[in-house]
C-alpha cells in the first residue's frame, strides 16, 4: 500500500542566512570535505595575497603550516581596509570576512584561479574553528577574531605596528573536514606551479609542525615556463625554446616553452588562467597544430621529406618532447563538470599560429639543433 504523498508548499522552503549555506554545504564551495578540500581552504586564503603581487601591491606571501594545525597566509601588501579603523578603499576586511564573494577577483586573465573556485576569504572563515586576520597599515596594527564564521568581537587595534600587510590564520573545522592533516608535498606541488605560471610571484611555504624538523621552500620563477621546463634531463638542445604573445583574436595571451631531450617519453601540459586543463581544449590542439606545421615544414625545406611524403604523426613528434602552454583570457570558457577542458573557439588558431611562427624561426636560426631534433623525430618513427 502506498504511503499518501507529502505535500510540497511555500512553507517547506528553507531560507539559510550569511555563510550558514556553506556550513550546510561546504563541498559546493571548496570540492569536498576530504584532503582536496582542505588544501583548497589554503590556496583559496593565498588567492587575495598573490593576487595583490600581481597587481603589485605586495611583493611576496609566506603560507606557513603551524604546530597548533593551523595555516597562517601573510603578505607584504598595503594592509586590507579594515571598516572600523576608517579605512574606506575597497571592501573592508569585516566584509570578505561574512559575506560570499566579497573581494573575490572578476575571472579573466589577470584572475588567478588558485583554489577551487575562487570562492574568496569567506568561504575559508565559514568553515574556521578559529580565524585571526591581522592587518597592520599607517602604523597601527589590528586584530579581527572569528569562531565558524561569527566575529567573537570588533576589531580591536592593538597597538603600533612597522611596515604594512596582512596575515589570516585559520584551523579547519573539524566538524566538517574528514581530516585536518595538511600535505606539505600537494601544497608545494601547486604553489610551484603558480609561479611558474606567473614570473612575478614570490611565495614561501613553510612547515612548522614539527620543531625538530622544519622546512621551508622559496618558489619564485623569473624565466616563468622556461625554468620550469629547464629541469628537464638530458636535452636534445642546450636552449629552451620559449615565448609569450598577446593575441588580439582570442582576447588574451599564450605562453609556450618546449625542449626534446633523449627520451621516448613526451609531456605536454596545458593550463588557461593558471588553472590546469587536464582534459585539454583548444590552446592544446592549437599548439599541436603549430607544431606539425613548423615541423614538417622545415623537413621538407631541408629535404627530409618529399612533398608526397605524409607529415610526422603526433607520437613521433611528442617523443622526447616536454612543452607547456599556458593562455590567459578575458572571457575563458571551461567545459565539463569539472571544468578542465577549455573551449574557445579562436584559441586554437592563434595559438597554433604562434607556435608555428616562433618555431619555424627556432628551426631556422638554430641549424646544427634543429637537425637533432628532426633526427630524433624520425628515429622514433623507425623503432615503431
Amino acid at each position: 500500500m502506498s504511503e499518501e504523498p507529502k505535500a510540497y508548499h511555500a512553507s517547506r522552503i528553507v531560507v539559510l542566512e550569511g555563510l550558514e549555506a556553506v556550513r550546510r554545504r561546504p563541498g559546493m564551495y571548496i570540492g569536498s570535505v576530504g584532503e582536496r578540500g582542505l588544501h583548497s581552504m589554503v590556496f583559496e586564503a593565498a588567492e587575495r595575497a598573490l593576487d595583490e603581487i600581481l597587481d603589485g601591491t605586495a611583493g611576496r606571501v609566506e603560507v606557513a603550516l603551524t604546530a597548533e594545525g593551523g595555516v597562517r597566509v601573510a603578505d607584504d601588501g598595503a594592509g586590507l581596509p579594515v571598516e572600523q579603523a576608517g579605512h574606506t578603499d575597497g571592501p573592508p576586511l569585516e566584509a570578505r570576512l561574512t559575506v560570499l564573494r566579497c573581494g573575490a577577483q572578476p575571472f579573466n586573465r589577470r584572475s588567478l584561479a588558485a583554489g577551487y573556485s575562487g570562492v574568496g576569504l569567506s568561504v575559508v572563515n565559514a568553515l574556521s574553528s578559529r580565524l585571526t586576520a591581522e592587518v597592520r597599515r599607517d602604523g597601527a596594527r589590528w586584530v579581527l577574531e572569528y569562531e565558524r564564521g561569527a566575529a567573537v568581537a570588533a576589531p580591536v587595534r592593538t597597538g603600533p605596528a612597522s611596515g604594512s600587510g596582512t596575515a589570516i590564520t585559520f584551523r579547519p573545522d573539524a566538524e566538517i573536514f574528514e581530516t585536518l592533516e595538511f600535505s606539505f608535498d600537494a601544497l608545494a606541488e601547486r604553489f610551484r606551479e603558480l609561479a611558474f605560471l606567473n614570473r612575478d610571484l614570490d611565495i614561501t611555504l613553510s612547515d612548522e609542525r614539527d620543531p625538530a624538523s622544519p622546512r621551508s621552500v622559496r618558489f619564485h620563477y623569473p624565466e616563468g615556463l622556461k625554468d620550469h621546463v629547464a629541469e628537464q634531463r638530458r636535452p636534445l638542445h642546450p636552449e629552451v625554446i620559449g615565448f609569450e604573445r598577446e593575441c588580439p583574436d582570442m582576447e588574451g595571451t599564450v605562453e609556450v616553452a618546449l625542449r626534446w631531450c633523449d627520451s621516448r617519453e613526451g609531456q605536454l601540459a596545458g593550463y588557461a588562467n593558471s588553472r590546469p586543463t587536464p582534459g585539454g581544449g583548444t590552446h592544446v590542439l592549437g599548439f599541436r597544430d603549430g607544431l606539425a606545421a613548423a615541423i614538417t615544414a622545415h623537413a621538407r625545406e631541408q629535404e627530409l621529406l618529399t612533398a608526397s611524403d605524409p607529415g610526422f604523426t603526433p607520437d613521433q613528434l611528442n617523443a622526447g618532447l616536454t612543452a607547456v602552454v599556458s593562455v590567459k583570457l578575458d572571457h575563458p570558457e571551461f567545459e565539463g563538470a569539472v571544468r578542465d577542458r577549455l573551449g574557445n573557439g579562436p584559441v586554437r588558431a592563434c595559438v597554433a599560429e604562434a607556435v608555428r611562427e616562433h618555431l619555424s624561426a627556432w628551426l631556422r636560426a638554430n641549424p646544427a639543433q634543429a637537425t637533432a631534433v628532426l633526427a630524433r623525430i624520425a628515429m622514433t618513427g623507425r623503432h615503431r
